[in-house]
């Protein structure tokens, strides 16, 4: 193995050997750190990333010996570490998909016309609870929660209302949905229909990742099981019919927001994606056929340069899974294509200006890490949903760093830093190790169901909390630079008139529509729902039919049952 070396333009590069440069840092460090450091002393003992990676005084490239072809390699080759497509932003910019969804259909269908005519290049729904879920809006289970942190939409006509205007052949719909996933891209594919848009020629995404509903959000519905075979029916259906349509977005974002560190939201995440792999192999799918349907979604958090490292690591090491572990012959299978959020939990309610530097630094590391999508946080998300004035800003600090800041006019620029490379495999290695210790338990879902994953995230969060409080971290306006202060920032109200508007709306859906075809519809449904048939074809007939979402969900409840957690941590 030989280290490599990316000089600057204008110097001259001398390769003394790493012994000789080992032996140069000690010198250094004697001759001229020690006098300044005996009369300066340094901040702290210990310097260390936000997940508590130890941080050096200083890199040199003495701390690697890797090769560069293997462990780098050129962007769009495998190991994909500089990114997947060749040349990155130089041919396109990543998708700027702002996340957004509240109230009604019609409401949350302005903000999306709002958002596009402002630059925004794709969709990003969010759904209120009750949808989430499975459940009508006129349950009493969605009682009081209905377009509160999403929108409502539980029937296909809320569907059209929501996509009315939306060229579907143009604009990619990204859904944050997980549990009733194939219902809503039923809904999709129904209103594409009547747009005349093949599903063919559907660009998107779902979610549709429900291991880390189990492990850190909480909107599951039915049994791991019957879950999992909603998955790979999806696999199966998109790969023949919609083939443009991301399958699943397997989510490290909602890990790292329950308190992982960067190191388990890399573990945890591929993990699932080794979950779901395994879980379409054995259904007797072609690795090949369905692995470029799978994307992935992560977190970006303040740290930059670890969360830089983090998206690379996480890219490299799913090329190697899938080509050594799954033997996946298509380059198309090992590349590891990703959504970046920017990270809710570190928004503060206390001087919530400041969100906008933290949520521009997350964006920057996102697109220094080689994201193909990205969402902003408006400054206001610690109080409530984002004003159509945050949203705006926040879409406008994606525009300039795009077209501002020239950082997306290379390829990979930090690649060779020798404190990036050094963290990229540090953060690499510490994945290794969880995905190990996952694989001896049995895989994912036994590591889920003894409450494993579950209680190493808890544990890191404790941790973090421990430090918070004793000012070891330091959250500028939270635990330091606090001042009395009396806010002021408008907030998005919502009407609670919503609720009722949705109930009395299917009220009159049901009062119009086909009831003994419903009927008929919901028996078929259980009897697929109890043998091996690809629910898929099923869904769409049923939402084209106007059975809801709530009647769809509660039939596999009939068949399927709900999960409880068997563990107690």
């Amino acid at each position: 193995m030989c280290p490599f070396f990316l000089p600057t333009a204008g110097f001259t590069t001398y390769n003394y050997g790493m012994s000789k440069i080992t032996d140069e840092k000690k010198r250094w460090e004697a001759e001229t750190v020690e006098p300044v450091v005996a009369r300066f002393p340094e901040r702290s003992q210990q310097f260390e990333t936000s997940s508590g990676v130890p941080v050096d005084r200083l890199y040199t490239p003495a701390v690697t010996d890797r090769d560069y072809i293997e462990n780098l390699g050129f962007p769009g080759e495998y190991p994909f570490t500089r990114g997947v497509q060749p040349t990155m932003y130089r041919g396109r910019f990543w998708t700027m998909r702002q996340y957004a969804g509240f109230g009604s259909a019609a409401e949350s269908n302005e903000r999306y016309k709002f958002l596009l005519s402002q630059g925004q290049t794709g969709l990003s729904v969010a759904f209120d609870l009750p949808t989430q879920i499975g459940y009508d809006s006129d349950d009493p289970m969605a009682l009081g929660e209905v377009g509160k942190v999403g929108v409502s939409i539980p029937t296909l006509a809320d569907m059209a209302v929501l996509l009315d205007g939306i060229p579907l052949d143009r604009v990619s719909i990204s859904m944050t949905i997980n549990a009733p996933a194939a219902i809503l891209l039923a809904m999709v594919i129904a209103v594409g229909k009547r747009q005349g848009v093949p599903m063919k020629s559907l660009r998107g995404t779902i979610q549709n990742d429900i291991l880390k509903e189990y492990i850190a959000r909480g909107t599951y519905i039915f049994p791991p099981r019957p879950s999992m075979r909603l998955i790979t029916d999806i696999f199966d259906f998109c790969g023949r019919e919609v083939p443009s349509w991301n399958t699943i977005s397997v989510s490290g974002y909602h890990i790292r927001e329950a308190g992982s560190t960067a190191a388990q939201e890399i573990a945890f995440t591929l993990s699932d994606g080794i979950a779901y792999v395994e879980a379409a192999i054995k259904a007797g799918q072609d690795v090949d056929r369905f692995a470029d349907q799978i994307s992935f979604f992560f977190n970006a958090h303040n740290n930059f340069m670890e969360e830089i490292a983090k998206f690379r690591a996480a890219r490299r090491l799913w090329a190697k899974i899938m080509r050594e572990r799954f033997k996946a012959k298509d380059p198309k299978s090992w590349r590891m294509r990703f959504h970046t959020q920017t990270a809710g939990s570190t928004l503060t309610a206390q001087q919530p200006e400041n969100n906008v530097t933290r949520v521009a630094l997350q964006a920057l590391a996102a697109v220094m890490g080689g994201t193909q999508s990205l969402h902003t946080n408006g400054r206001d998300e610690a109080l409530a949903l984002p004003t159509q004035e945050s949203a705006q800003i926040a879409l406008r600090t994606q525009q300039i760093i795009a077209h501002e800041s020239g950082v997306s006019d290379t390829i990979d620029p930090l690649a060779g830093s020798y404190y990036l490379e050094h963290l990229t495999d540090v953060l690499e290695q510490q994945a290794v190790e969880y995905i190990d210790q996952i694989d001896q338990m049995g895989g994912m879902l036994a590591a889920i169901e003894a409450g494993y994953v579950q209680g190493e995230i808890q544990d890191a969060a404790y941790q973090f909390q421990q430090e918070l409080e004793q000012k070891k971290k330091i959250v500028v306006g939270v635990n330091r630079f606090t001042q009395e202060e009396d806010l002021r920032i408008d907030t998005l109200k919502l009407d609670p008139a919503i609720e009722a508007s949705q109930r009395e709306r299917l009220a009159a859906l049901r009062a119009k529509r086909d009831n003994s075809k419903v009927a008929e519809l919901r028996g078929q449904l259980a009897a697929a729902a109890a043998a091996d048939d690809n629910l898929m074809p099923l869904f769409i007939n049923c939402v084209e039919q106007d059975v809801t979402l709530g009647e769809i969900c509660h039939t596999l409840r009939d068949v399927w049952g709900e999960y409880k957690p068997s563990f107690d941590l």
